[in-house]
């Protein structure tokens, strides 16, 4: 796909992406404009030049998005982060989006009345579940936001991780301590797996046609089975296999914060290791951070946590120079 003229596509200020020149309404006096607001017309002017040299910083490069949390079950916000990729698409990068699901998946377990068992905060996957699952991840969320790209004008296809064996996994292993005996025992999760090889053959094929990848944490196994993969870890294993510049989490909190509240813009390993052991860093946070680290150390150039419920926050970490989450470096 070619890339249009960036004034053609691009609108952070104001976020009218793909919007049609209006013709003027307000009052002319021979020809002069006595009404219009040139302060914000100048602002927008100046958002594009801002953004002019991370165009042409990530040009032709590969961005990885896991999307997921509250903003993909916001119908406004799914439509806007539909029109972010879109642009993206547009001005020369390559959008791969990796998705979540487990509110979703847990609202069709309860109307099928499948209970739902939980160890360590992981749903423990049986057969039904994991064929739930695969249901609603791949039959319903991933072809809404395939819908919702092609709507905003972008071409987008739906994958999972069994389509040309793009993912294999391998079943779950973890154990926990006994809290009488101490001793180690092994948890069994059912269907829940690790992505423990990707081939990114086909990702590459697609995104060579111009088309953008939407892509389903569900996997099949060496031993047959389907198995369920946390999508943060799949998102991952995928930018490291593509080489990508950029790895988003898209999560439902601003990012990386400190022991005072504020947002830590950047961060590298011997940092994490730091706020890691002073407790900054801990609960559902440790397990992204770690994702990302991973990612980084298989050669992805840089990842980001931010918050997805901010209007355009993928845009406005890409191309202004404050950006709008946590970058971690390995």
């Amino acid at each position: 796909m070619n890339a249009l003229p960036i004034m053609a596509v691009i609108d952070l200020t104001n976020a009218s992406f793909g919007a049609t020149r209006k013709p003027y309404s307000g009052k002319y006096e021979g020809m002069a404009v006595v009404d219009r607001d040139k302060k914000k017309l100048q602002k927008k002017a100046a958002t594009l030049v801002e953004a002019l040299p991370y165009l042409k910083k990530y040009a032709g490069d590969i961005f990885v998005i896991k999307y997921g949390g509250h903003a993909m079950g916001d119908p406004k916000l799914a439509l806007q982060f539909a029109e972010d990729i879109t642009l993206l698409k547009q001005v020369g990068i390559h959008p791969v989006i990796v998705h979540g699901g487990g509110p979703q998946i847990g609202k069709m377990l309860e109307r099928l009345e499948i209970k739902s068992e939980f160890i360590d905060g992981l749903r423990v996957t049986n057969k039904a579940t994991v064929e739930v699952a695969e249901m609603v991840l791949c039959g319903n969320i991933c072809k809404a936001i395939v819908a919702d790209i092609q709507a905003a004008g972008g071409r987008a296809i739906g994958l999972s991780g069994k389509d040309d064996a793009l993912v294999t996994a391998t079943k779950m292993d973890r154990t926990k301590a006994d809290p009488d005996s101490n001793i180690e025992k092994v948890i069994d999760l059912g269907f829940v797996g690790d992505p423990t090889n990707v081939d990114p053959t086909l990702l590459r094929q697609t995104i060579e046609a111009g088309v953008i990848p939407v892509i389903s944490p569900i996997a099949a196994g060496n031993d047959g089975h389907t198995y369920n993969i946390n999508a943060d870890t799949m998102a991952g294993a995928i930018a490291g296999a593509l080489n990508a510049r950029r790895f988003f989490l898209l999560t439902d909190v601003p990012g990386v914060l400190g022991k005072e509240g504020e947002m830590l813009a950047e961060l590298d390993r011997t940092e994490i290791k730091g706020l890691i052991e002073d407790g900054t860093i801990s609960g559902g946070m440790l397990p992204k951070v770690d994702t990302c680290l991973k990612a980084a150390e298989k050669g992805v150039n840089g990842a980001v946590i931010l918050d997805g419920r901010v209007k355009h926050a993928l845009l406005l970490e890409i191309f202004t120079e404050s950006g709008a989450g946590t970058l971690i470096r390995a």
